[in-house]
């Protein structure tokens, strides 16, 4: 790799040098990829820059095709990571800390990156004497090693275990597990994948459930297909937020309590990421199409529209809880779908409403709790826009308690249940409940998402449970 050398440095990289006069004492040259924690330069840009413009996974691919050269090229003029918020490893900021301490030059260095990145990330953590990269993200001949000879005691090098060293070069063994590799990085537990597999939230996936009940259809082989429906569904859904946590890893890691997913914490690679999106949608459309082509059509719209979400609907203020909205309301068509029978449009209507007045309280929550004045992070929201956000998420929740009354009053509901006056008692329930989230969102009591919010929540349990037994009493 070009290491620097006293008389080697370019002028270009005059900027990253922390003093003038050299330090004495044994350098410790130090490889970018070293200084990153399970993540490489390349990983993080790429993903910035699709998360920013989408389109421009064609401009890299054609970069690929015509040669690393240019394909690093390409990420130096198109990279918006914020090198502030990289995984830096812990044990290799240590050593040069360390090293800084006994008076030692510190150099920071890489073959494999373009001199804009590498000086980002050295004049990001302010630790090194200077910093080399090569032109353009070009390799160097391994002989530009031997100008190394004006450091006659040789030097320490924190690096790959593959590099070749000159003479007097001495490796530092690396014990943390940072100093993996994209395709060797350590195994990490089951509840690690988990959280990155998000499973907390397959709970939601129970929506596809709900056609199951309101059109009593409580065979076993109905039950049985609901029950694959709402699988194929939880392993789409971790596949889309596989996604939306690798585009939004820079963000996640500016985040009080998201800074500790698994992607952007470091302790999934994004290789490993992918490569579990990928075999999860695998199963999930292998699943589908097994229960039927219709349903299959559905999921695939589904993972469409969450697709966009991630990509760019989030970011456009009130498309992302349409959106949203919409995307829980996909999950109870495709039940009506995977079981065949007919989707109610008064159910589809309080399901669009419900879950508009959900989606709301989760933006009302995010905003409430923003650090600063600024607008969210990827969010097209302003700090004055609370108030309406709550306006309208009161509107949307008790707009679906009028479909509701308007329901039990329909000639459908004659046709289904004995007594459906009974189910006059649910209204008021409902209403308890919608205003309690609303209650509880303005006192900072729900964490993130009322869905989760009310699946931990007793009295929502208990709220479900009665409408559940006054509904059955109506049959």
């Amino acid at each position: 790799m070009p290491l620097p050398y006293s008389d080697a440095i370019d002028p270009a990289h005059a900027g990253a040098s922390r003093d003038a006069q050299p330090r004495a004492g044994r350098p410790l040259i130090v490889d970018v990829d070293a200084v990153l924690a399970h993540a490489s330069l390349s990983s993080e840009a790429i993903w910035s820059e699709l998360a920013h413009h989408p389109s421009a996974i064609f401009a890299l691919a054609a970069a690929v095709l015509r040669g690393p050269v240019e394909f690093k090229r390409r990420l130096v003029i198109s990279a918006h990571f914020d090198p502030a918020r990289l995984a830096y490893d812990t044990e290799t900021v240590g050593t040069m800390l360390k090293a800084l301490g006994e008076g030692r030059p510190v150099y920071l260095a890489s073959d494999h990156y373009d001199g804009m990145l590498v000086g980002a990330i050295a004049q990001h953590l302010g630790v090194f004497t200077a910093w080399s990269a090569t032109e353009n993200g070009a390799r160097l001949d391994p002989e530009a090693l031997s100008l190394l000879h004006s450091w006659s005691k040789g030097f320490d090098y924190l690096g790959q275990e593959s590099d070749v060293l000159p003479d007097g070069a001495t490796p530092i063994p690396r014990r943390s597990a940072a100093a993996a590799t994209l395709a060797t990085a350590p195994a990490v537990g089951w509840r690690v994948w988990a959280r990155l597999l998000r499973v907390h939230q397959w709970a939601k996936n129970a929506l596809v459930l709900v056609p199951l009940l309101t059109a009593h259809q409580f065979s076993l082989g109905a039950m049985t297909t609901a029950l694959f429906a709402a699988l194929a569904f939880s392993l789409g859904a971790s596949a889309a937020y596989i996604l939306n946590d690798l585009l939004d890893v820079t963000a996640d890691r500016a985040h009080a309590t998201k800074r500790e997913r698994p992607i952007a914490s470091g302790a999934i690679a994004p290789v490993q990421a992918i490569a579990t999106m990928a075999l999860l949608l695998t199963a999930a459309v292998a699943t589908a199409a097994a229960i039927s082509p219709p349903f299959l059509g559905v999921l695939a719209g589904y993972l469409a529209l969450t697709t966009a979400y991630s990509f760019r609907l989030k970011r456009i203020a009130l498309v992302d809880v349409v959106t949203l909205a919409v995307l829980y309301t996909v999950r109870v068509v495709a039940g009506a779908v995977a079981i065949g029978v007919a989707m109610s449009e008064w159910l589809f209507a309080f399901s669009l409403f419900i879950f508009m007045a959900l989606a709301l309280v989760k933006r009302y929550v995010e905003l409430d709790r923003r650090s600063s004045g600024d607008r969210p992070m990827s969010r097209d929201y302003q700090p004055d826009d609370l108030a309406m956000i709550a306006v309208l998420a009161a509107a949307a929740g008790f707009n679906a308690v009028v479909i509701f009354t308007l329901y039990i009053s329909s000639d459908t509901v004659r046709a289904l249940y004995s007594h459906p006056q009974l189910m006059w008692a649910c209204c008021p329930i409902l209403m308890y409940w919608i205003a309690r989230v609303m209650l509880f969102a303005r006192r900072g009591l729900i964490d993130d998402d009322p869905v989760i919010f009310a699946l931990k929540d007793r009295v929502s349990w208990l709220a479900l449970g009665s409408m559940g037994a006054i509904m059955f009493a109506a049959l």
